[in-house]
């Protein structure tokens, strides 16, 4: 398949840029797979769509402050990973100021680049330690076009994150109160969301992208139930990525690890049945994965469908659900 077959037409005002005022007032296109039904619903109404039977599947991921600034705001680096001795893999803006040996002012403390990579990305070590709640900044996405506010530290986070880590907020789970958590049976995994998700396809052909890594764990409690679940409900393209992993190697079982899972028409899903997720880029790899679980064709009817009726596109927008 081309990446072109995965594109579509927004109008940058259904862009959301800021939450919703309320998490649960979300709209909710309800996807039916075996009808192509498409269904106009609220998300307050997403637990009446399963019974005990059922198992809804979050990723407890929290977001971490990610991003730095120079004193000046002219240089800026987003921390990927870390490595030994206050060393981390960083994203660098602009590159020119960052090559091997130079020193730089970045937050509360001094850089200095220790390796250029082959991908762009830097190994810097920090003298001191950076302070993420101090002088760290969440990474919104590219869309959004600005940077965070003060209700950003609350609302791009899910009320269930516990296990730090993410650069980004694994986003179909913005949209539940405790509440409504309350109301469906439920688990976790962790996949720590990384920058990977923000990068675009540049491949002609979609076989020929090359996915990005992710960090993930379950316990073994919540995959001896997952494993043992009739219907399985996935919050999220992270939870699908996960669950897909564990399955394709022979089982969900406990444990942590790496995916470099690529999802996308034609696929034959082994353990989930449903989806939870919020409205994707053209042409990205999470159009890509809710395109095979439902159909390219479908997909695309209900993304026109709700630019009709102008549902809110994006991290902070409203969501579909794919039964």
């Amino acid at each position: 398949m081309k990446t072109d077959d995965f594109d579509y037409t927004l109008p940058d005002r259904l862009i959301a840029s800021h939450p919703a005022e309320r998490r649960d007032a979300s709209r909710m296109l309800v996807v039916h797979r075996a009808t192509g039904k498409l269904e106009h619903r609220n998300f307050r109404d997403f637990p009446t769509f399963f019974s005990g039977a059922d198992l809804v599947v979050l990723n407890n991921t929290r977001v971490v402050p990610a991003r730095f600034f120079s004193p000046d705001g002219r240089l800026e680096i987003l921390r990927l990973e870390p490595g030994p001795d206050e060393t981390w893999r960083c994203m660098v803006k602009p590159g020119k100021r960052f090559r091997q040996g130079d020193r730089v002012s970045i937050g509360g403390s001094t850089a200095t680049v220790c390796e250029v990579c082959a991908d762009g990305t830097r190994w810097l070590r920090f003298e001191p330690p950076l302070d993420p709640g101090r002088d760290g900044h969440l990474a919104l996405p590219p869309y959004m076009k600005r940077g965070e506010d003060t209700v950003d530290r609350e609302r791009y986070q899910t009320v269930y994150a516990s296990r730090e880590g993410a650069i980004a907020a694994p986003t179909a789970g913005l949209h539940f109160t405790p509440e409504i958590l309350e109301r469906v049976n439920h688990r976790f995994v962790t996949l720590h969301v990384g920058a990977g998700t923000f990068l675009p396809v540049k491949a002609t052909e979609v076989s020929e992208h090359k996915m990005h890594v992710e960090r993930f764990e379950v316990s073994n409690a919540d995959a001896s139930a997952i494993a043992g679940a009739e219907r399985v409900i996935a919050v999220g393209t992270t939870v699908v990525r996960v669950l897909e992993h564990l399955a394709a190697g022979g089982g969900i079982r406990g444990g942590a690890g790496e995916t470099s899972i690529f999802i996308y028409p034609p696929y034959a899903f082994r353990r989930v049945n449903g989806l939870l997720t919020n409205f994707h880029l053209p042409k990205s790899t999470l159009l890509m994965l809710v395109s095979a679980l439902a159909g390219r064709d479908l997909i695309l009817e209900a993304y026109h469908e709700a630019i009709r009726e102008e549902y809110r596109f994006y991290s902070y927008g409203d969501c579909m659900l794919i039964l």
